[in-house]
């Protein structure tokens, strides 16, 4: 069964909508609760994160980034990092490629 354009659970507090991707390009909506957290982790996928409303601080690679509403962050491919909402936040990620592991077919 297809997971995409459906809201599912993630991480504790954090839910996400994983949109129809493209040949080589995929975004999903994650909204946070605050201090819910997206927990370390890499993909060999380039990662850049736009926030849509409130406050999330990054860690990637240990070097710690706050983005605000407007804002937005680029991962690297491989890098290994997390993600904390400092106060209720949504955010919207793209990655290039698609990310086979979160798509259900």
């Amino acid at each position: 069964m297809s997971n995409i354009g459906k809201w599912e659970d993630a991480e504790p507090g954090v839910i996400r909508k994983i949109m129809r991707p493209g040949e080589a390009l995929m975004m999903m909506e994650v909204h946070f609760e605050e201090g819910a957290e997206g927990y370390e982790h890499a993909h060999p996928h380039e990662q850049m994160s736009y926030c849509l409303k409130g406050k999330v601080e990054f860690t990637v690679e240990g070097e710690k980034t706050v983005i605000s509403a407007g804002e937005t962050i680029v991962i690297p491919g491989g890098a290994r990092h997390s993600a904390k909402a400092l106060v209720p936040s949504a955010l919207l990620d793209c990655f290039t490629p698609v990310r086979e592991d979160l798509i259900r077919r």
